[in-house]
């Protein structure tokens, strides 16, 4: 009995966790990003200078704008008119999705709203790679290749363009923060059927990369 009572006592402590992170999930809001600021910054040739990799990060937040500026530069639209964006994509295929990893949740960001859209309730910050530092860094970059915008290409086409059109991308991560003094590591180095699971992606959706972001913490 003693044994019954103890398993009915985790059913329920379950149900309760499950129940509070979908409250938590709902709960989350939109977050509208501001315009990006387009002007100032270090001129390409210095920033491409400067352009290096780091791995150890501080805890501290990145402010609106520069969060704002980071996610635009990475494939923001620069061209309303038709839609286009900063980094390219084979075809304008557009498949490229960026997810912010945070420590309140997982986002996607939205490029025709300028906003960030609430995906997942909770601090999976440790799932987004192998390295302790990701753990802490304020914000990761999930890059996810959606194969409904790819359609009618061979599996090796969809592999190949969707590692090429991330790689832009991250390039334009990487000129950003070394134009702003932030620091920056790409990442192949993550399980990626588990956080698909974990930000519950389609079947047709793939992870690709991930990315750090945060301020520099040298050691």
């Amino acid at each position: 009995m003693k044994k019954k009572a103890i398993l009915r006592v985790l059913a329920a402590a379950a149900i309760l966790s499950i129940y509070s992170a979908t409250t938590c999930a709902d709960e989350m809001k939109p977050i509208k990003l501001l315009p990006p600021q387009t002007e100032g910054g270090k001129p390409l040739m210095q920033a491409l200078k400067d352009r290096k990799s780091r791995r150890a990060f501080a805890s501290k937040e990145l402010p609106p704008q520069i969060l704002s500026n980071l996610l635009w530069a990475a494939c923001g639209i620069n061209r309303p008119d038709s839609g286009g964006r900063t980094a390219p994509t084979a075809k304008n295929m557009q498949e490229i999705d960026i997810y912010v990893v945070k420590a309140e949740g997982v986002y996607l960001y939205d490029t025709k709203a300028n906003a960030l859209t609430p995906v997942l309730a909770g601090d999976i910050r440790a799932l987004t790679g192998k390295q302790d530092f990701v753990k802490s860094a304020p914000i990761n970059l999930i890059y996810v290749s959606d194969l409904l915008k790819m359609g009618g290409m061979s599996a090796q086409d969809t592999d190949f363009y969707a590692a090429t059109d991330t790689g832009f991308v991250s390039e334009n991560v990487y000129l950003y923060c070394s134009s702003a003094g932030l620091a920056t590591v790409v990442r192949g180095r993550l399980d990626k059927a588990e956080i698909a699971k974990a930000m519950k992606l389609r079947p047709d959706q793939r992870v690709v990369l991930a990315q750090t972001v945060g301020y520099s913490e040298e050691k």
